[in-house]
């Protein structure tokens, strides 16, 4: 509310392919909207279909009952075309909010694929332009992309401290820790609290010994749909049974961090398009830069199991696991697919089964 009344924007986001850049650049805070809790969801059911994935479900409860601030004082929300749940949930929340939708391709390979991404974000500039009475200049995209560039560093610096043995933090408090910053209002404010973050975390490991992760918790990679509504429920789980999560192999993961963007490119824009493109998601056929990703972390993060996570309703993820278990199999990786929602009611079941698998490496 501060922020708004001393004039600042706000723009939702809802997904990894946004070009967050452009929002920036547009003099916009982007603050992630995506729904992580059930508080929402029978709200949400009451108009969206019961057997749709959680996330969709929460997000959308949290705009209709006005319960989220972040949403009800965004300017504007930016979709994208991933999934048919959520495409069609973006038309539901047009009622509600003002929503431009990104197009994407279908599949990063096919001839047209680029130059339809590079549009869409023309698109998104000139509607951002035309909505404000603004002009997103290329200096401005440049010193955003510099801004943004850096926080990605930081980001894979942080995800790199846990090939440290043991781990130099606990899964669940460096989850909670990029969680919070999809809420920062700037760039600015995000790339000090990384920084303090990481040079907490390495002092307190390197010179004063401390020690937050046992040296005998095993270590587990994550894999599959966004993983923020269930950091209690399964995060907190693995870490209290002797696991260790080390890396995280999905949307905000190393894999969507580590793409940066040419600063000194002749048509900036492009090149801003250009790395969003590169980005790994099940929407897209093929996705066979997932399974190549998954294996360089687990050999690079020394993983000694994967943990495949599948938000209910979720058919692009859960289809893909089978071929994600196949190539776990052939590579005697021991691997698990972890089905489930942001309700309660299969916690007993969840511990049961992550206890089981964990014991078992």
């Amino acid at each position: 509310m501060e922020f708004k009344k001393k004039g600042g924007k706000i723009a939702g986001c809802l997904c990894a392919y946004t070009p967050v850049e452009i929002l920036e650049a547009a003099g916009m805070a982007s603050i992630g909207l995506c729904g992580t809790s059930q508080e929402t969801i029978p709200d949400a059911e009451r108009v969206l279909p019961k057997t749709i994935c959680p996330l969709i479900k929460s997000t959308y409860g949290f705009a209709l009952t006005k319960k989220c601030p972040y949403t009800y004082f965004s300017d504007i929300i930016i979709g994208e075309t991933t999934c048919d749940g959520k495409k069609k949930m973006y038309e539901l929340l047009g009622e509600i909010k003002d929503v431009h939708i990104l197009h994407l391709p279908q599949g990063k390979d096919v001839p047209y694929a680029k130059k339809m991404w590079y549009e869409e974000c023309v698109r998104m500039k000139e509607a951002l332009e035309e909505k404000f009475g603004i002009t997103i200049t290329d200096e401005a995209l440049r010193n955003a992309v510099k801004k943004r560039n850096y926080a990605r560093k930081l980001m894979c610096e942080l995800y790199a401290m846990q090939k440290a043995e043991p781990p130099m933090m606990k899964g669940i408090d460096m989850m909670l820790s990029i969680q919070k910053e999809t809420f920062a209002m700037s760039v600015d404010d995000y790339i000090a609290d990384m920084e303090k973050l990481i040079a907490d975390a390495k002092k307190a490991y390197l010179e004063e010994g401390e020690r937050p992760v046992s040296a005998d918790a095993k270590r587990i990679l994550l894999t599959g749909c966004p993983s923020g509504g269930l950091i209690e429920k399964v995060v907190m789980t693995i870490e209290s049974l002797g696991g260790v999560v080390v890396c995280r192999n999905d949307c905000s993961g190393e894999r969507s961090q580590s793409f940066l963007i040419d600063e000194n490119a002749e048509n900036i824009l492009e090149a801003i398009s250009d790395r969003y493109l590169k980005i790994d998601c099940s929407v897209m056929t093929p996705n066979t830069g997932r399974y190549e990703d998954t294996l360089n972390m687990i050999e690079k993060y020394k993983v000694d199991g994967v943990i495949d996570i599948v938000l209910t309703g979720c058919h692009t993820f859960n289809i893909e696991t089978h071929t994600m278990s196949k190539v776990m199999k052939e590579n005697d990786i021991p691997y698990m697919k972890l089905e489930t929602d942001y309700a309660l009611a299969d916690k007993g079941q969840i511990d049961t089964r992550i206890g089981a698998f964990i014991e078992m490496l």
